[in-house]
């Protein structure tokens, strides 16, 4: 009688690959648009302006779904280890995202304030926008939200201090003595960020986390299968490789449509400082809403800060590799709009609770800066 195979391995296998393909869908689309980009970039060029700009709003789409992807699986794995190593590891990705695409499409700009413009975007969107419209919205459906507010005095003055050395004080250095400023910044931002690390997942690692006694039932835990914390890493990589090639195509998508075309001069730094904020955006809405106040100042403030001395000495480290200087010294309007935001934040998060009307102020500050890009300051 001729034996039977059996089918248990098989099957499982097939019940594997659906739920990959269901889970990353979006992934691989991202990565489909961005092997089409590659074949057909050169042909839309001839079909002028309007049919780029399409292109670039269909890649901005895929490079949010890549970098959506990303953020669930550090998301994943953030819920495993809990705060303060899950918000870093959330921040850290975002960066990463962020330095990718803001390399690249500085590189095909040409622009020297691209990296100061989007940097200022970003801190912008992660506190004012972020904070405020978290704290908001979970204020009207909360009330007062509860976090640790060392972690919110830690955070902010590292802000302030980043921001000064590294886009305040370069207005007066001379020109002839960029290199060395630039060189003493890289070193003074690593510096930094390995104390900050080292207080982060250290000694002062309870600076970064609050206790819920009555919110202990967070989100369940995954079930045994896909995804294991290998295959998260596996499609996190992915996910940046596919951000990095889908950036350059935008980047030649963006200058073609926009070339002849009044637009404001931040326009551009917003588009990359939303592509990395808006994972994290997410991610603190719903923290938000499950009233977990300490997750998203991790996050708005971890993020902000991580863009300053993660990403400054990574642009500036470029820029001396290149010899081409990039202008980080932030114009007087964004001086008074970061040490506002910044003054602001520093006293909404003084006493370990926010609410609505905290929510409210850090985002009309947030339509502030809006008001003042449309306007082209």
């Amino acid at each position: 009688m001729a034996s039977t195979a059996p089918r248990g391995g098989t099957g499982a296998l097939s019940t594997q690959m659906k739920a990959i393909l269901l889970s990353e869908k979006f992934l691989f689309l991202a990565c489909a648009l961005a092997v089409a980009g590659y074949v057909a970039d050169v042909r839309l060029e001839a079909y002028g302006q309007l049919v780029s700009l399409l292109e670039s709003a269909v890649l901005i789409g895929a490079i949010l779904a890549a970098s959506l992807s990303v953020a669930r699986h550090a998301e994943r794995i953030a819920q495993k280890l809990g705060d303060p190593y899950g918000s870093m590891i959330l921040t850290l990705s975002a960066v990463l995202v962020e330095v990718i695409v803001l390399a690249i499409v500085s590189a095909k700009a040409g622009s020297p304030t691209l990296v100061r413009d989007s940097i200022y975007s970003a801190v912008m969107l992660d506190i004012n926008g972020i904070l405020g419209v978290a704290a908001l919205i979970g204020g009207f459906k909360h009330g007062e939200q509860s976090y640790n507010d060392d972690s919110a005095r830690t955070y902010s003055v590292m802000i302030l201090t980043a921001v000064a050395v590294s886009m305040v004080i370069p207005e007066f250095v001379p020109l002839p003595h960029w290199r060395a400023y630039s060189g003493f910044t890289i070193v003074a931002m690593l510096l930094l960020y390995s104390v900050f690390l080292r207080m982060q997942t250290g000694p002062h690692s309870y600076f970064f986390s609050y206790s819920y006694p009555d919110k202990q039932a967070r989100r369940p835990s995954p079930a045994p299968g896909y995804p294991n914390r290998r295959q998260s890493i596996a499609v996190m990589v992915i996910g940046i490789v596919a951000v990095g090639a889908l950036a350059e195509l935008m980047s030649h998508a963006l200058n073609r449509g926009l070339e002849g075309v009044a637009v404001p001069p931040g326009l551009l730094a917003l588009i990359v400082a939303g592509i990395s904020a808006a994972p994290e955006m997410l991610t603190a809405l719903r923290a938000a809403l499950a009233d977990r106040m300490q997750s998203v100042v991790n996050i708005a403030l971890g993020a902000s800060l991580s863009t300053v001395i993660l990403t400054v000495p990574a642009m500036e480290a470029l820029a001396l590799y290149t010899g081409q200087r990039i202008d980080m010294a932030l114009t007087p309007v964004q001086t008074v709009m970061m040490l506002v935001t910044l003054l602001a934040a520093a006293i909404n998060l003084n006493d370990g609770q926010t609410n609505a009307i905290e929510g409210m102020t850090h985002f009309i500050l947030f339509g502030t800066f809006l008001m003042l890009l449309v306007l082209g300051l």
